[in-house]
């Protein structure tokens, strides 16, 4: 990893980008203010060429054996990180190699700084009560996955669950925001997610069109006060949402609790690994049989029962609902699931980029089990005997096994919780040891990491383009590896140069609890916006359409925003009145942001280059306040302000 070559996989920042050439400009150009706001026709300037240039790695002192990568000043990173937040409730963006935190995207949360949660736009994102507060204030993402096309990343969108409150979450790519949330009915405790790559029928659509959702808990259907001390009558569902709009599409009741979610290349199957196939609802019970399985859905089957109606709905939702337990699915030629027995409390599916294979990890046994998905179709056809003849090895790997990534070469790498290690193991080879070649030796290197990792993935690795060059172990433990900040350490994120047969780790990279599950995004796949476009915005204020408008007590401001001033240099408003403001900043300059705070009124958000936003609020508050510019944008930022009067 000491390669310090030009190469075309990296970029060097733009000379002098506009935002600096901006910023340069003579403050007495910003003292008319609010002149230029009605007529400005400021066009961003040409954007350098950006040569390309690689990372530059260097090697540690040979005493630590512990190597680094330095992505130099000036220099981009490879890769994207597009990570879970865990308990904080957002998503997050890290630069690989340099494990650089590049943006926190708020989902579920609230953020101050963006004013997601405060502003209008972004409530009813989010949802809210009819007085206008939001429906929930925190959120837990565990999973990030990317839309699809020709089986990979297509750079279009992101889905993270909430399973707090059972919602999913899809965020755009291009411009890193969160833009549609939807609570899913009848389930609890949403935890796996993963979107389709291929329509189930027809091959000709090969982009996501769905996203799987797998639910955890129990709970009486429909969970209204009914049944709470009869856990007979518990069930817990498979959700499937639509992709472009984001409202469920459909739900299998199931036996058993689901963990994580996979899909096939082909879009015939969808897998999660499940716990609890006793459907227990104490600890003893969910630990009463010897095997669990993991549990695969024939989804072209599913569509055809809902279009020829045959399912229900449950309480007052009018999704529908079909049946996938074992008792009403006992033919295989016409069964919606397939439970396949793996080793007990299994933790972790995932498919492996050459289309042929589900790993599922053990968890409490020290083994992953491979499942061949051709022997699940054979199954679904009535011509393989048994759901576990579809498994074709199971090696031991070590202790506590729980998610695995690939490199794209044959090879899988999971984490071991117990060992506070990496595993590399060959899924060949553990095949041919299954088929009884005692000379098979799966094992192929093992790497220490601190400690007790949780998630680990590969660069690319849950697409067909996995390349092998990068794993990040997320780990649930830190002690001893940075400075102590208190009771609550943070936690690491490891990275592992996978590129050789020997695993070598590169870097240490703090992350804030609890991070969880996320994927290695060639730095190319991703386009991002630079500005908006102003139409885009109903609401957007322009100069024809900007001031004070009142009716009744209800006070619209409508105003506009160009460094280093507001077009509205006073708002007086009475006590008692709900005022909106709207917010349209006109600069055209790529990264100028303004802020606009309201103090003792709990208002504080930003909009970006030709954006739009607005906030609703009541002047109860008789006096003087400034509204003040938040984010830095000018030489005279500090004097970007706007007097808000409150008239008793």
């Amino acid at each position: 990893m000491a390669d310090t070559k030009k190469t075309k996989s990296n970029t060097d920042l733009p000379e002098q980008g506009t935002r600096r050439r901006f910023l340069g400009q003579s403050a007495m150009l910003g003292l008319a203010g609010a002149g230029l706001l009605a007529g400005c026709k400021e066009e961003p300037a040409a954007k350098a060429s950006a040569p390309a240039a690689s990372a530059s790695a260097t090697a540690a002192a040979e005493s630590t054996g512990i190597h680094s990568i330095e992505v130099p000043p000036g220099k981009l990173d490879d890769y994207y990180t597009l990570s879970s937040g865990g308990h904080s409730g957002e998503m997050r963006i890290i630069g690989i190699p340099s494990g650089r935190t590049l943006k926190r995207i708020p989902v579920f949360n609230i953020d101050p700084m963006s004013g997601w949660g405060i502003t209008n736009e972004s409530k009813a994102i989010i949802g809210t009560h009819p007085d206008g507060t939001l429906l929930y204030n925190t959120g837990d993402t565990h999973h990030v996955h990317g839309s699809y096309k020709d089986g990979t990343y297509d750079g279009r969108w992101l889905f993270v669950n909430d399973k707090i409150h059972s919602r999913i979450a899809r965020v755009r790519m291009d411009t890193m925001e969160c833009d549609k949330i939807t609570q899913l009915p009848n389930v609890m405790g949403f935890h796996g997610i993963f979107p389709d790559k291929c329509d189930p029928v027809d091959p000709k659509i090969n982009y996501t069109t769905r996203v799987f959702c797998g639910a955890e808990f129990h709970i009486p259907l429909p969970n209204d006060g009914r049944d709470v001390n009869d856990p007979t009558k518990w069930g817990c569902l498979f959700t499937c949402v639509d992709a472009e709009s984001m409202e469920v599409r459909w739900q299998v009741r199931i036996d058993g609790n689901c963990d994580l979610v996979a899909t096939s290349y082909d879009g015939k199957l969808v897998g999660t690994n499940q716990y609890n196939t006793e459907n227990a609802a104490d600890q003893a019970g969910m630990m009463a049989a010897e095997r669990d399985a993991c549990l695969f859905f024939n989804v072209a089957r599913i569509e055809k029962m809902v279009k020829d109606g045959k399912f229900t709905t449950i309480g007052k939702s009018k999704v529908p609902v079909v049946d996938g337990r074992k008792a009403a699915n006992q033919d295989p030629k016409t069964s919606i699931t397939c439970y396949v027995p793996v080793g007990k409390n299994p933790h972790g599916v995932n498919a492996s980029p050459d289309g042929k294979y589900f790993v599922c990890s053990g968890k409490l046994s020290p083994t992953a089990t491979v499942i061949d998905l051709s022997l699940v179709l054979k199954w679904f056809d009535g011509d393989l005997k048994t759901e576990r003849d579809a498994v074709v090895a199971e090696p031991e790997i070590g202790l506590g096994p729980l998610h695995t990534g690939f490199d794209g070469k044959g090879n899988a790498f999971t984490t071991l919780f117990l060992d506070s290690q990496i595993v590399k193991w060959n899924v060949d080879k553990a095949i041919a040891l299954y088929k009884g070649d005692k000379n098979a030796k799966p094992i192929i290197d093992k790497i220490d990491v601190h400690y007790q990792p949780g998630h680990g993935f590969a660069s690319m690795g849950e697409t067909k383009e996995a390349d092998g060059k990068y794993y990040n172990s997320g780990n649930k433990f830190s002690k001893d590896r940075f400075l102590p900040v208190g009771p609550l350490h943070v936690e690491t994120e490891q990275l592992i140069d996978i590129t050789g047969e020997k695993m070598r780790l590169l870097a240490d990279h703090t992350a804030h609890p609890e991070p969880h599950d996320g994927i290695i995004v060639r730095r190319d796949i991703v386009k991002t916006r630079q500005i908006y476009n102003l139409d885009e915005f109903p609401n957007a204020v322009k100069p024809e359409n900007a001031g004070i408008t009142r009716k009744g007590n209800k006070v619209t401001v409508r105003m506009m925003s160009i460094a280093p001033a507001y077009s509205i240099p006073e708002i007086k408003v009475k006590k008692g009145d709900e005022v909106t403001i709207i917010l349209t900043n006109h600069d055209k300059v790529e990264d100028l942001t303004h802020g606009c705070a309201i103090p003792n009124y709990n208002i504080c958000f930003i909009v970006n280059p030709q954006e739009t936003k607005s906030v609703t609020f009541k002047a109860d508050k008789p006096g003087l306040f400034w509204i003040y510019c938040t984010h830095f944008c000018h030489a005279l930022h500090l004097e970007m302000r706007s007097r808000f009067i409150v008239e008793a």
